[in-house]
C-alpha cells in the first residue's frame, strides 16, 4: 500500500494545528524536535483514534433498529453497517476506519525511528514516548486485524491472510498483507518492547488516555484471549487485577457507570465507548434486555425505557463524554474467569466470576445466582461466563469481536418500515461477513494490497 496520503495528512494536520513549535524546513517536511513537540504529536494521535469499537455495536446483535430510529442522513450513513451490506454499499454509507489506523502507525514509527534526535527531554521522558508509540502501533494493528482479517481462533493463522503491517515511517512503502499469525506475533513483540521502554506506571486522571506501564498486561491479556492462549490470558489478567482489583459497586444504587473514566475500575480511558450519534440510531435488542435477571443492577445502570417496548442507553446530561474506556477492571475478571475455565481450573473461574457478580447484583439475588454456579461442568460454566460477559460488556465495543472469536452464530435482524412491513436480514453461521472487506479506495490505491506472503 502506497502511503503518500498518510504523509500528506500528517503535514496537513500539523500545518493547520496552530502550534507555534512546528517548524517548516526547506525540504517541505514538518519536523518535531523537542520532547514537548513529540508529546504533542502523540496527543494529536490519541485524540483521533477511530471510534470503530463503538461502531461495531451496530454490526453485532446488540442494537435493534426500525424506520422510526434510522431516518434521513443516519439511514443513508449507517443502515448498510447494521444489516451487513458490504458489497454494493450505498455511496453515502460510512465504513470502518483504515487510513487513521495507518496514520497512527506512521507517527508511532516516526517517533520510534527519531528517538535519538529528541531534545529538551530527559532519558525517561524519551523512553516513555517511544514505549507509548510501540503500544499505539500494537493496538492499531490489533484493531485492524480483528476488523479486516478472520478471527485467529476460527482460521489457520499461519496460512490465512491478515492485514498489512506498517513498521516503518516510509511514505513510499508498498505494503502487502502478512498472515494472521505474523500480525499477532508482531503485536506481542511490540507490547514486549513497549514494556522495556515505558516507565510511567499510571497516569493521573485527565491523562489516562495515554498508555502506561500498567496497561501492558491489559493489552497482552486481551490479545491472548483473542488468540485462545488461555495460560497467557489468565496470567496477564491476574497481573492486571493485582494492580486494579476494585470494581464499581452496583449492588446498591450508584450514579457512576463502570465504563466512566471516573469509575474506580478505570485503567485506560482512550476511546469513547459509544457516541451520542451512534446510540440514537436504534434501541436495545429485546433479546439482550431479557438476559438481565432480577436484581441485576446493570440493566437500570446501562439502560432506560424510552417507550413501553423500547429501551435505550442511559446517558448523563445528554452525552457520553465521560464514558471513555479502553481497559477497566471488570473486563479482566471476565478474562480470568473464561481462561481459568478453559484451563480446567474451576475454582479460579468461580472465584473471578463470582467476584464480579457480587458487585453487579443485589445481595439476595447474588446469593441465589452464585450458588447455582457451583457444581457446573466446564461446558455449562462456559455458557454462564459468556452470558455474564454479554451482560457486563453490553454496548461497550466488545460484542462483535466476541462473536467473531467464538461461535460466529447466525444473527437475524428484522427492520420495520414506516408502513409496518418488515425486512429480514440474516448473517449466516460463520458468514464471511464476520470479516470486513478492505476499503475499496485502499484497494484501488494499491491493487497489490491483498497479496501476501506466508
Amino acid at each position: 500500500m502506497k502511503l503518500q496520503y498518510i504523509a500528506i495528512a500528517l503535514v496537513a494536520l500539523l500545518l493547520t494545528s496552530c502550534n507555534d513549535f512546528l517548524d517548516i524546513r526547506p525540504t517541505g517536511k514538518v519536523i518535531a524536535q523537542t520532547g514537548e513537540e513529540y508529546r504533542a504529536l502523540l496527543t494529536y494521535v490519541y485524540d483521533h483514534i477511530p471510534e470503530d469499537r463503538g461502531l461495531t455495536t451496530l454490526r453485532s446483535d446488540e442494537m435493534a433498529a426500525d424506520a422510526s430510529t434510522l431516518t434521513g442522513y443516519d439511514y443513508d450513513s449507517y443502515f448498510d453497517i447494521w444489516n451487513w451490506t458490504d458489497y454494493n454499499r450505498n455511496p453515502t454509507s460510512l465504513y470502518f476506519g483504515w487510513r487513521r489506523y495507518y496514520h497512527t502507525c506512521y507517527i508511532a514509527n516516526y517517533v520510534i525511528e527519531h528517538q535519538s534526535e529528541i531534545t529538551d527531554a530527559t532519558d525517561a521522558e524519551i523512553k516513555q514516548l517511544v514505549g507509548e508509540s510501540y503500544m499505539l502501533r500494537a493496538y492499531m494493528h490489533f484493531l485492524l486485524v480483528n476488523l479486516y482479517a478472520p478471527a485467529y481462533t476460527n482460521c489457520e493463522p499461519e496460512t490465512t491472510r491478515g492485514i498489512p503491517l506498517q513498521l516503518k515511517a516510509d511514505v513510499n512503502a508498498i505494503l502487502r498483507c502478512s498472515s494472521v499469525a505474523k500480525v499477532y506475533k508482531q503485536i506481542l513483540d511490540d507490547i514486549e518492547t513497549a514494556e522495556d521502554y515505558m516507565n510511567v506506571e499510571k497516569w493521573e486522571k485527565g491523562y489516562s488516555y495515554r498508555f502506561s506501564k500498567n496497561t501492558v498486561s491489559a493489552l497482552r491479556a486481551r490479545v491472548a484471549l483473542y488468540m485462545g492462549n488461555w495460560k497467557l490470558a489468565f496470567d496477564e489478567a491476574e497481573n492486571v487485577l493485582d494492580l486494579y482489583p476494585d470494581l464499581q459497586d452496583l449492588s446498591s444504587s450508584t450514579t457512576v457507570k463502570p465504563i466512566s473514566y471516573e469509575s474506580v475500575e478505570s485503567i485506560m480511558a482512550l476511546e469513547q465507548v459509544i457516541t451520542t450519534n451512534i446510540s440514537a440510531l436504534g434501541y436495545v435488542n429485546p433479546e439482550l434486555l431479557s438476559m438481565y435477571r432480577t436484581g441485576d443492577q446493570r440493566k437500570s445502570t446501562y439502560f432506560k425505557a424510552k417507550t413501553i417496548k423500547q429501551w435505550v442507553l442511559r446517558k448523563e446530561k445528554d452525552n457520553f463524554d465521560k464514558e471513555r474506556c479502553t481497559f477497566r477492571a471488570g473486563e479482566f475478571y471476565l478474562i480470568a474467569a473464561e481462561a481459568a475455565n478453559e484451563l480446567g481450573e474451576t475454582a479460579d473461574a468461580l472465584k473471578y466470576i463470582k467476584a464480579l457478580m457480587q458487585k453487579r447484583y443485589k445481595p439476595n439475588n447474588y446469593t441465589t445466582y452464585s450458588a447455582a454456579l457451583d457444581g457446573l461442568d466446564q461446558d455449562a460454566l462456559r455458557v454462564e461466563i459468556a452470558a455474564e460477559r454479554q451482560r457486563e460488556m453490553a454496548y461497550q465495543g466488545h460484542r462483535w469481536f466476541d462473536l467473531r472469536r467464538t461461535t460466529q452464530p447466525e444473527i437475524i435482524k428484522v427492520y420495520t418500515l414506516a408502513d409496518k412491513t418488515e425486512e429480514t436480514y440474516t448473517l449466516e453461521q460463520s458468514d464471511e461477513r464476520y470479516t470486513l472487506r478492505f476499503p475499496q479506495e485502499a484497494v484501488e490505491a494499491n491493487p497489490e494490497l491483498e497479496i501476501w506472503n506466508n
